[in-house]
């Protein structure tokens, strides 16, 4: 049983300040019952300030070259040569090479239970990357059921490169969250779309350019806001003949030609009302590209073919139900909270990358697994407690003296903040450097704000490559680069100056070449992170503010101005004009 001090408070709502920020946040009693059968004390800090701890243990987009320890073969992976615990191939951790039991311990009741799982965690061989039944993917992080994908992260894609958050897309380049979707490039938040270039929130668009939340268009350019359209350019309707004769004057095989659609698309979009908030067969939600959902809050970025019920605080994911705090999971997980890259399941708290597993508890890459508790990189087991096998009797005993003990006997970080049962890991025991991880990409800070705030901080390392070419000088024209490209170290327009992860140069690869010239499309002149950035800054912040429906025509069911209010991501201070979901329908019909 927890002490009174860490069940709930007879359910009325209640604010506290968060523990890390010092600001304060309001715990509903619906979170109260929430956290009461999860068995889980409510949080200490924030909602943001718990989506920030958990996004600094994730790394997508910094690759290092090392050394294994296991064989001493040179490996790519998402560790450096620094990380504190040892790093295996893929297929050497999934072997039968080692037995992770060999690192368990007894629990000791007179040290913090976090000081000896991190102690435990830095024993533990680690994947070099995330690779999970995937064919020929070897250069990306975190991919499951793939083929053939360079530097992408997703589940059952194909054939592409440079992405990141997909579902089952084929051929695609460049995009962040592109889902059943084939032949796209630089797109954001589209779904079920077939050579879509250079658009945002598009569902089941093809053959078009430049579009923003388009729904069922085809053969369109430039255009904002349209339904069921096609041979349209810039919102103007033309006939196919006449759409056929104005494309054949752009040529997006041109920098210069991207250049000037993209600063008209802006001003296009700029003077046309936005949805509030794109939420698709929903009932009493809030957040932001959510479908077929139902009482679920602060929810960000869930695929279309997925529902959430009873979710709060989500960013990335796929179906749940019952669920806090997470980041990357889903696909059917149950009452859980805080956690990341954890899929399946039910009854999971503070957990990475673990997968369909029941009863797991402050556990790191653990799969097929059950009552576990403090445990990594365990296989098909239960009843463990810091990768130490118990009977099922000796496991119900001693693990409600260990919560107990962490209530009793907390552990302290380098900030002298409180972790008890209930915190997910201090963000210390990230083996990334803040400024190398998820949560730079959607709460970038300063050096100086991280180390204040006690993260580390990873300077940039000297590279060993010469650039070859620089960005200026490359051929504007697709047409007019030669297959010796492929050679080439092409230094980043940003020159690593910028606070994007700058890899500061990059390379072009074949497959990459091909899909250019295919379909004329221009070389890049940023590093493929910065062209992450790039497409991040598109987006909408991970954020809600409470404001009202901007909309004044008369004709959208009121006479004077629209008094509906909202949660949106779109900040007061914004320059767009913002709608609520019944006047943006009326004014799009």
């Amino acid at each position: 049983m927890l002490s009174s001090d860490y069940t709930s408070n007879g359910m009325k709502q209640e604010s506290r300040l968060c523990q890390n920020c010092k600001n304060e946040f309001v715990i509903e009693p619906e979170d109260f019952a929430f956290y009461e059968k999860i068995s889980v004390p409510p949080p200490t800090w924030c909602p943001e300030c718990r989506m920030m701890r958990r996004m600094s243990f994730g790394n997508h987009l910094n690759m290092y070259k090392r050394k294994d320890d296991l064989n001493k073969k040179e490996i790519l992976s998402v560790y450096d040569k620094d990380a504190p615990f040892p790093v295996y191939t893929t297929e050497d951790w999934w072997s039968d090479k080692w037995d992770p039991l060999q690192f368990g311990r007894e629990y000791n009741f007179k040290v913090p239970f976090f000081s000896q799982f991190l102690d435990l965690y830095h024993k533990v061989p680690q994947m070099n990357l995330v690779n999970i039944n995937s064919i020929n993917c070897d250069y990306c992080p975190k991919i499951v059921n793939a083929k053939s994908c360079y530097l992408s992260i997703g589940f059952g894609i194909e054939n592409c490169i440079y992405g990141y958050y997909s579902r089952c897309s084929k051929d695609s380049i460049s995009y962040f969250n592109l889902n059943f979707s084939e032949k796209c490039y630089e797109c954001v938040d589209c779904y079920k779309c077939y050579s879509l270039f250079f658009s945002q929130d598009c569902v089941e668009c093809y053959d078009s350019k430049f579009l923003i939340d388009c729904r069922n268009c085809h053969d369109c350019f430039g255009c904002v806001n349209l339904r069921n359209r096609s041979f349209c350019i810039f919102n103007k309707q033309y006939t196919k003949e006449e759409y056929k004769k104005i494309m054949n004057e752009y040529d997006f095989g041109s920098n210069e030609g991207i250049k000037q659609a993209m600063e008209k698309l802006s001003n296009l979009k700029i003077s046309l009302p936005r949805r509030y908030s794109i939420l698709n067969k929903c009932s009493n939600v809030t957040g932001n590209h959510v479908s077929n959902s139902i009482d679920s809050f602060d929810c960000f970025d869930i695929s279309e073919d997925s529902s959430l019920e009873r979710v709060k605080y989500l960013i990335v994911g796929s179906s749940m139900r019952d669920c806090y705090d997470s980041f990357t999971g889903g696909e059917g997980i149950e009452l859980s909270a805080e956690f990341m890259l954890t899929f399946g399941g039910r009854n999971n708290f503070a957990t990475i990358n673990v997968l369909e597993s029941y009863n797991v508890k402050y556990s790191i890459d653990c799969y097929n697994s059950s009552n576990l508790f403090g445990c990594v990189g365990l296989r098909k087991k239960e009843y463990c407690i810091l990768n130490k096998q118990f009977t099922k009797k000796e496991y119900d005993v001693l693990l409600p003296k260990i919560i107990q003990n962490m209530i009793d006997n907390p552990f302290l970080d380098n900030k002298g903040r409180i972790y008890k049962y209930g915190e997910f890991f201090p963000d210390e025991f990230s083996p990334f450097a803040y400024n190398k991880t998820v949560a730079q990409e959607n709460f970038p800070l300063k050096k100086e704000q991280v180390l204040d705030r006690g993260y580390s901080w990873k300077d940039r390392e000297k590279r060993n490559y010469q650039v070859t070419i620089k960005s200026k000088d490359l051929p504007d024209h697709i047409k007019d680069v030669q297959d010796n490209i492929l050679n080439q170290v092409i230094g980043c327009e940003h020159e690593g100056k910028c606070n994007e992860q700058c890899t500061e140069a990059f390379r072009i690869i074949p497959q990459e070449l091909k899909f250019y010239r295919e379909m004329n499309l221009a070389l890049p002149k940023l590093c493929p992170n910065c062209r992450h950035y790039q497409r991040m800054k598109q987006r909408s912040p991970l954020k809600l503010w409470q404001r009202a429906c901007m909309c004044e025509v008369k004709n959208h069911g009121h006479e004077e101005k629209c008094q509906n209010e909202f949660e949106t991501s779109y900040a007061p201070d914004r320059p767009e004009i913002v709608y609520c979901e019944a006047c943006y329908k009326d004014e799009v019909s």
